[in-house]
């Protein structure tokens, strides 16, 4: 049974967390998702950076997944992650699987004008390149929330950086 008056979000993802192997980490669950299209916004790679951003675009459209039935504690896992350069809004997807539209929430960048913005990210290259050091690093960010000793969520943040990754693979 499920708690009375417990609100549950729906979470429309675009990055690494449309990856079943990451969203575990992250929510220390698999939670059901569906295919989904955000129509109007871009998603872009961030110069130096791992992960993508979306930013409002008129004949923009981004495929994704919908996290569905996300607890409040699991949203707060996502924002921790998210930090302060995304902002969490309510936009409306049209799901993959019976056209509908679909109220959810998503992460986009704030700075929609940030010179960093350089064109599309790819799914299948992260994965190829990234998504191992992507989870090693959200299983020390989980552990951190549950003991900070002092540290912030930017100790961490380099580990996601390009530059990173390629001095330690040169």
């Amino acid at each position: 049974m499920s708690s009375s008056g417990a609100q549950l979000h729906n979470v429309f993802v675009y990055g690494s967390f449309q990856d079943p192997d990451v969203t575990s980490v992250m929510l220390e669950r698999t939670p059901e998702s569906i295919s989904a299209t955000l129509p109007g916004f871009e998603r872009n790679r961030l110069k130096g950076r791992l992960y993508p951003c979306i930013v409002p675009s008129e004949e923009g459209e981004v495929q994704g997944k919908v996290l569905m039935g996300l607890a409040e504690e699991e949203l707060q896992n996502l924002d921790s992650v998210q930090g302060n350069e995304y902002e969490r809004v309510t936009v409306a997807v049209m799901r993959e699987d019976n056209s509908e539209k679909m109220p959810v929430k998503t992460y986009i960048w704030i700075n929609k004008n940030d010179p960093d913005i350089d064109g599309e990210w790819d799914f299948k290259e992260w994965k190829r390149l990234h998504k191992k050091k992507f989870i090693e690093t959200f299983k020390e960010i989980m552990e951190w929330k549950k003991d900070p000793q002092g540290k912030g969520r930017d100790t961490f943040s380099h580990v996601l950086r390009e530059d990173q990754v390629n001095a330690q693979s040169s």
